[in-house]
């Protein structure tokens, strides 16, 4: 996702920008200020030393004096070497803090990104969120090392050799100072076209992150179609893109160096003319010009630099803007509905697993378990016009009930069993859970008590046990075993390190099969009170799907469960079954009545007969 709007945004400005890393500064602010005055002294040594040359030539020099020329040499020596000690001492100010303004920014993006909704995530490049994370921090780093600084230290500079100049020579001094009108209308319009075409230069590179990780991930579909051309000429189109930005740049920085540059010279030369002029007709002594075209040579590195810490802030104030573009996103909300849809009928208290509770169904009314209840849904970045989803759904688990979701594919299973953990949040009406209003819960409650497997397993650069925790970070050996031996994952036993065999990324060094059993055993591996399954076994072969399922019905006799099922052999685990058809519940009932009274989930029950026998 490219963002390359908020860099043509007419009232957008760098030091508004710059101005929001205050809160990650302001710990260090003090090391940050000691290191500015230090930076400041150490320049303005360097002012000093046209004083020096003036003493020295209309001094020693003028009377011969060889012992004051030698002292004047040791006062030069001394105030160098005070120079450079001095900026050394600033950049060992400036080091550690900063790295730890760096590390404290990316930890509160990471942070930040566990918090955001997985709409967000849908929508944001994850190259674009690297980027933000590495590229973009570096350069704010860099920019509070050394730009922040020496704007400061080089401004303050100009001023005091201005002073010295004018000083030493007032119609000298006008002279140099003639071009500083016309430099900063230039440097005015460099900030606004760099901003522009630094913040174009950042989005691209995060595009072409993008790609490099989506090649990287994909590596095995790109190999086996023979894509490598395609995806090296995506790649090369996107890079060749970059570099056109960035040659744009180069002219950009290429002018404001030559005006920069070039102008000042200019300066310096007519102010030597004048100057000789003025020693010979004997109103000015060849001290002062020596002393005031030094003050100007030292005045030139501040000035020529000031393009390039100019350019450096531009892109430091894009990378704060791209870095806050994330960090403004809202995050998902503790409590939403508090108060609403029943909220008031207080809270449930709960004992632990149900293994615990011995929870069986009600003779009569039941108010428990988990209850969709009016419910649509429309993804957030749909339009308002377009049509929901899921549309009015009504459904009731029952506690200790097992039902299974059916339908044809795009009839909205997924999407459903996604808002049970609030991984999206319903449109209209409410989801509860034992007669709570999950929207007026807590998230990290709701999803201590709702566990998910998904149909797509995901697992961790991290071992074998790590992956299976994920369900439970405290879960011990022996629930982490009992785990495995429900998902039929006993497999593990014959990996290198048994539970700390790392799985590599993405798992992609085991089967979908064995996959798709981690990640069911991360599911029950907590016990959970509630359990949402999306086909979590349709990698797995007949034989190993048998195994599991005999392990699953005791599972499911202790828990509240939705299963999403496409097989016959999944379905007939269930209690009842639900069928899910254009966004709405069509029919609920067992297993064999709906074969008896519904066509169309008849019909989808032949489909998976007919593919059951080809397995």
């Amino acid at each position: 996702m490219s963002t390359t709007v908020e860099a043509t945004r007419p009232d957008r400005s760098a030091v508004r920008s710059l101005l929001r890393l205050w809160p990650y500064v302001r710990p260090v602010r003090a090391r940050l200020f000691t290191a500015a005055v230090v930076a400041i002294v150490a320049s303005c040594l360097s002012l000093v030393i046209p004083l020096v040359l003036k003493w020295m030539v209309d001094g020693p020099v003028a009377d011969r004096d060889v012992g004051g020329v030698w002292l004047g040499a040791l006062y030069l020596l001394l105030l160098g070497v005070a120079e450079a000690l001095l900026f050394g001492f600033r950049r060992w100010l400036v080091a550690r803090p900063l790295a730890g303004v760096e590390a404290a920014m990316r930890a509160d993006l990471f942070r930040h990104l566990q918090r955001l909704p997985v709409a967000f995530h849908d929508r944001w490049a994850s190259g674009q969120l690297l980027s933000r994370g590495t590229t973009d921090l570096m350069l704010v780093r860099l920019f509070l090392a050394f730009p922040l600084t020496f704007l400061l230290v080089n401004g303050v500079t100009i001023v005091v050799g201005a002073g010295i100049m004018l000083a030493q020579q007032w119609t000298l001094g006008l002279v140099l100072l003639a071009p500083v009108a016309p430099l900063v209308f230039v440097i005015a319009r460099f900030e606004a076209r760099y901003s522009s075409v630094a913040r174009t230069a950042q989005d691209q590179v995060g595009d072409l992150t993008t790609v490099v990780e989506e090649s990287v991930l994909g590596i095995r579909v790109i190999k086996g179609f023979g894509r490598h051309r395609s995806q090296a000429a995506a790649f090369r189109a996107l890079s060749g893109r970059l570099r056109g930005t960035e040659l744009v740049k180069a002219r950009l920085l290429a002018g404001i160096f030559g005006v920069i540059m070039t102008v000042p010279e200019l300066a310096i030369g007519a102010a030597l003319v004048l100057g000789t002029m003025q020693v010979a007709d004997g109103t000015l002594s060849a001290g002062t010009l020596v002393a005031f075209l030094s003050t100007a040579l030292a005045l030139r590195w501040p000035v020529d630099a000031m393009g390039f810490l100019l350019a450096m802030s531009q892109e430091a104030a894009t990378a704060t803007d791209r870095y806050f573009d994330v960090l403004d996103a809202e995050v998902e909300a503790e409590v939403e509905r508090e108060g609403k849809h029943g909220a008031g009928d207080g809270p449930v208290e709960w004992t632990g697993p149900l293994e615990s509770t011995g929870l069986v169904e009600s003779t009569g009314p039941v108010e428990g378990g988990l209850r969709f209840e009016g419910v649509r849904f429309r993804y957030p970045d749909a339009s308002e016009d377009a049509e929901p989803v899921l549309k009015d759904i009504d459904l009731h688990i029952r506690p200790g009930e097992t039902m299974a979701l059916v339908g044809a594919t795009g009839s909205g299973k997924t999407t459903l069993t996604a808002l049970v953990p609030r991984l999206y949040e319903v449109t209209a009406g409410r989801i509860t859970l034992d007669g709570r209003d999950i929207a007026a819960m807590p998230r990290e409650e709701l999803r201590t008590l709702v566990a998910m497997a998904f149909e797509e397993p995901t697992l961790f650069s991290a071992s074998v046990g790590e992956n299976v925790r994920m369900g439970a970070e405290h879960a011990g050996d022996e629930e982490v075993v009992r785990a495995l031996d429900v998902a039929q994952a006993r497999f593990v036993d014959a990996l290198p390190q048994g539970c700390a065999t790392q799985v590599g990324e993405q798992g992609l060094s085991l089967s979908g099969g064995q996959r798709q059993r981690l990640a069911f055993a991360r599911a029950v591996v907590g016990r959970p009170r509630f359990l949402v399954l999306d086909d979590p076994l349709s990698a797995l072969d007949v034989h190993t799907e048998a195994l599991v399922e005999a392990a699953l019905r005791r599972v499911l006799r202790d828990t509240t469960a939705l299963v999403v099922a496409h097989r016959p052999s999944t379905v007939l685990l269930a209690d009842r079954v639900a069928l899910l058809s254009g966004g709405r519940v069509a029919a609920v009932g067992t297993h064999h009545e709906l074969l008896r009274d519904n066509a169309e989930y008849a019909w989808l029950m032949s489909g998976a007969h007919a593919e059951e026998r080809e397995r």
